[in-house]
């Protein structure tokens, strides 16, 4: 089913297989193929081990090198895509969803741009690598075609 999906996706889409990167949509689409059900909160150390943008209004955040979430917004975040850095508000360890924020960090000294998170999904790491690497598999055979 997941490899049907993954065909799908790319197949789907001509920029995929020219020009070499999937498009904040088909991420997110990706992403979302490997997330769990939604639940109310997250663990959360002050710390994040990484994160990707996912469009404007989603992102994935790395609490440990095998632990990730799916965070999507309330809204859209128009810094998001271009954030520099971002940081988490939470409260007692725990990020909880429509209570706690995104903070967006852009490149100019302005203030924070808070976005309200919407809801959380725990990711299958290790999935969602295979996954990766079985696209760019696909895409490295769709330029030698």
């Amino acid at each position: 089913m997941k490899r049907l999906m993954i065909a799908v996706l790319c197949a789907s889409l001509a920029a995929c297989a020219s020009s070499g990167r999937l498009g904040s949509d088909q991420r997110l689409a990706l992403y979302r193929a490997h997330a769990g059900a939604p639940q109310s909160d997250m663990p959360f150390q002050g710390n994040l081990n990484g994160w990707n943008e996912l469009g404007d209004s989603a992102l994935a955040v790395w609490t440990r090198p095998g632990q990730a979430f799916l965070l999507e917004l309330t809204g859209p975040c128009p810094d998001l895509p271009y954030a520099q850095a971002i940081g988490l508000t939470s409260r007692v360890g725990r990020v909880s969803a429509r209570l706690d924020k995104v903070l967006v960090r852009g490149p100019g000294p302005g203030p924070q741009m808070p976005c309200y998170i919407g809801s959380i999904r725990p990711l299958d790491v290790k999935a969602l690598r295979t996954s990766e690497q079985q696209l760019r598999h696909a895409q490295a055979q769709a330029r030698e075609d």
